[in-house]
């Protein structure tokens, strides 16, 4: 069948790909330094400014969102696949030290108070993502050194204050629009004058070192991931499974309804300093002046409360609750971060569950059940064929896959949902097609903001920085307009799960006739092509639940009326 979709890289992004990947093959030290002329040759969409002498104060921030916030004193990352890795290169155990988190990208990283960082990867999809993050953040990081080798020798040291006079007269210096200084001053808040004072002070000249490449090392910490579920549920491995990537809040939201059972507490978070915006909005949805939903209102509102520091209490009464209701959460120990959640169907409370759940005839078929849901935190490109492979060749039987996510779109706007029933995978090379089981009807019920696409088709790229305005330009003209980074791995190991050879390359592959459900939703966060206003982004606000809970409740209806057909 003659193929229609473009060649997977640029040569510039393959040669920027090669050189890193020729270059941790040593087993000395690499100074991100080398990699700065070839990442800037790329030409990035997400960095497009990167030989621009005025900084790309969009790439700084799509970099420092994604990287813990220990970096201004970090001068070496350590890359390896679990713990076991680290030891054996004389670093100890690194889960001793300090572990450190990114609002934006999930990856067990620690950090020993001095000047390393040591991260857990779970593919080469991690490489492809750390590396140009490195040296985007080090290129911008530079860009604003130099700036203030400009300025009098005082500033140059640092000395220049924390007040809002010092920083805005700073900002002036250094010649920060007024929104990108703001958006900075957002991410950084308290830290925002010492990190300036750091780059006043110092040049920004990382290392980085890749303990082990090898496909065992990753075969093994899939093992390790794996080993942490089944000894925490043993009876997993003769069970049938519902997987679900997904993540680890909206289905246990829905099916325990530990958010409605707590609403007045939380409804009382409102009361605080600076929750006057999230006032006015329950108010408008208590009055109807908003067609905003009551509940995504009250999950979005746990979320916040969860993550200040009088909130730990609160989580951990929800995980009891929801352990009493047959949800039992996995954090993961050894290898990379993927939490799981172990769902016992028959031990669920519908009757607590969210009403939009709406369950017709044969509900109570499901006490009788003995079928589990296991959602994972969708992982990160690669890792996804890993995780699924490792986990069909050991649970009893799987009776659904159902996939959702972020993703870029190329024709939508941010909050839109795309359902996509064709997808091109750059690590493969293969063009899959297949009956997505989900259709736009599934979800716009549910979806107050946003609109539903269907029979879209999907890439799935090789890093969020490896790709080019041209680039995406040819997929958009192939009618290619979902960008994500899991659809493909995902379906190349649904290939190997019921036909007898390893997935093809460069081939276009028919997945109808799977013998088991197949389900894919992406949510918009992202508009590449919009020339990175919105790439900073974090995370997404209220408004966001609404497609995240439309996708959940689609895929949550889907598993339910289908284990109540089987029964």
């Amino acid at each position: 069948m003659e193929r229609t979709v473009p060649t997977t890289e640029t040569e510039e992004v393959e040669l920027y790909t090669r050189t890193y990947y020729s270059l941790l093959r040593s087993s000395a030290e690499v100074k991100i330094r080398t990699l700065e002329e070839v990442h800037a040759g790329m030409n990035s969409l997400l960095h497009p400014r990167a030989r621009d002498p005025a900084s790309d104060m969009a790439a700084f921030f799509y970099s420092i969102l994604r990287l813990p916030g220990c970096m201004p004193d970090v001068k070496r990352v350590v890359l390896g696949q679990d713990a076991a890795v680290f030891i054996k290169s004389g670093l100890g155990d690194v889960r001793n030290w300090e572990e450190v988190f990114s609002v934006a990208r999930r990856r067990r990283c620690f950090f020993d108070g001095k000047d390393t960082l040591a991260c857990f990867i779970a593919s080469r999809s991690d490489i492809d993502d750390v590396i140009p993050l490195l040296t985007a953040y080090q290129i911008e990081w530079n860009k604003l050194h130099f700036r203030f080798r400009r300025l009098p020798a005082a500033l140059q040291k640092g000395d220049f204050g924390s007040g809002l006079s010092d920083l805005t007269r700073l900002r002036d210096l250094l010649e920060i629009p007024e929104e990108d200084f703001e958006r900075l001053h957002a991410i950084w808040d308290r830290d925002l004058a010492a990190n300036l004072a750091h780059i006043a002070r110092s040049q920004c000249d990382l290392k980085v070192h890749l303990l082990s490449g090898s496909l065992s090392e990753y075969r093994r910490a899939r093992i390790a991931w794996w080993e942490n579920i089944a000894s925490a549920r043993p009876d997993i491995v003769e069970r049938p499974v519902y997987f679900v990537s997904s993540n680890v809040h909206s289905l246990a939201n829905l099916l325990s309804g530990f958010a409605m059972q707590r609403e007045r507490a939380l409804v009382k978070y409102l009361d605080q300093p600076g929750y006057a915006g999230l006032r006015n909005e329950w108010a408008d949805i208590q009055s109807g002046v908003t067609s905003g939903s009551r509940e995504n209102f009250l999950y979005y509102l746990l979320r916040k409360a969860q993550q200040e520091q009088s909130g730990h209490a609160l989580a951990r009464e929800q995980h009891d609750f929801e352990r009493q209701h047959g949800i039992a959460r996995i954090p993961s120990k050894r290898s990379f971060d993927v939490e799981a959640q172990v769902i016992e169907i028959a031990s669920l409370d519908l009757g607590l569950a969210d009403p939009r759940v709406r369950l017709g005839p044969g509900v109570s078929k499901l006490a009788s059940s003995n079928a589990l849901i296991l959602n994972i935190d969708y992982p990160l490109g690669l890792a996804a064929y890993n995780i699924l492979a490792e986990i069909s060749s050991n649970v009893g039987e799987v009776l659904g896959i159902y996939m959702m996510g972020k993703a870029a779109t190329l024709n939508a706007v941010i909050g839109d949902v795309m359902i996509s029933n064709v997808v091109h995978d750059e690590h493969s090379r293969n063009t899959y097609i297949f009956g997505n089981c989900f259709s736009a009807a599934d979800v716009a019920p549910d979806l107050v903001f946003g609109t539903v696409l269907d029979n879209q088709k999907a890439v799935t790229v090789q890093g969020t920085f490896l790709q080019t305005a041209d680039y995406m330009d040819v997929f958009y003209r192939e009618g290619y307009t979902v960008i994500e980074m899991e659809a493909g791995p995902y379906l190349s190991a649904i290939f190997e799960m019921f036909r007898p050879t390893r997935h093809p390359v460069n081939e276009i592959v028919n997945l109808y006739g799977a013998p088991f459900d197949v389900g894919m939703i992406h949510y918009a966060s992202d508009t590449p092509l919009g020339k990175g206003k919105n790439l900073g982004a974090g995370s997404l606000s209220y408004m966001g639940m609404d497609s995240t809970y439309a996708a959940s409740l689609a895929v949550l209806r889907r598993i339910l009326s289908q284990e109540i057909d089987r029964l």
